[in-house]
């Protein structure tokens, strides 16, 4: 079950779909997904991945980080989705608004980034070390985060296809910048998409075992998550 929300980031609303859980306990932990480029909410592999969180227990929220007008002039250009501070920022401003809102606010964060999105993700941990708590990165570019890779705390998966090369290789190259635990994951045989049989299932499985041990929740509300701008 999904409900609709508007997020107030800097003068716009950002546009997000909350998941709950599917059983009838409260939440453990959110998860907030991170896409560099497009819509977020309507990604069918972002919502793939999200179904199995709530099957996890956990709550997620798929959130559109750029504009209708972003997002028309990054589909031209590329300029937002490789931004990577802008889009940390975005992130950044998205989990202050969930840390103030009476249902989210005692839940511990995870984020799962893909493409450059985990660049994002990882640059936004980094900023904010005591609100993240964990980090999933799926055929991300963490190399794009840079000089913040040391400064991330938030134990992180990264999770790259076997055919994925180049961005194998630029995983492999950030991992030695992390201080922090890290844990890589190659799913053989899949491409930067993961489109292959099983491969984006294989990837949910990996991003939920990671949450779950690691996204531990304090007793919260029953109540959604207020849909006004605030």
């Amino acid at each position: 079950m999904t409900t609709p929300l508007h997020v107030p980031v800097g003068g716009h609303l950002l546009t997000g779909d909350y998941g709950r859980p599917t059983g009838a306990e409260p939440p453990r932990g959110l998860v907030l997904f991170a896409h560099g480029s497009g819509s977020s909410r309507h990604s069918p592999r972002n919502q793939l991945v999200a179904r199995t969180l709530e099957q996890r227990g956990l709550a997620t929220l798929l959130i559109d980080l750029l504009t209708r007008e972003e997002e028309q002039i990054d589909r031209h250009t590329a300029y937002f989705r490789f931004d990577i501070p802008f889009l940390a920022g975005r992130l950044g401003r998205i989990i202050g608004w969930l840390k103030h809102q009476p249902e989210t606010a005692s839940l511990p964060i995870g984020l799962f980034g893909a493409s450059t999105g985990g660049g994002a993700a990882l640059m936004a941990a980094a900023a904010h070390p005591d609100q993240v708590a964990a980090v999933v990165s799926r055929g991300g570019r963490p190399d794009l985060a840079r000089d913040a890779l040391p400064q991330v705390t938030a134990p992180t998966l990264l999770i790259v296809g076997g055919h994925d090369e180049p961005v194998v290789e630029l995983n492999r190259e950030a991992m030695l910048q992390m201080r922090g635990k890290v844990s890589f994951e190659i799913v053989p045989g899949a491409t930067h998409l993961f489109e292959e049989p099983g491969a984006l299932e294989r990837v949910a499985s990996l991003a939920a075992d990671w949450f779950v041990r690691y996204l531990e929740a304090k007793p919260v509300t029953e109540r959604q998550p207020s849909r006004k701008a605030g």
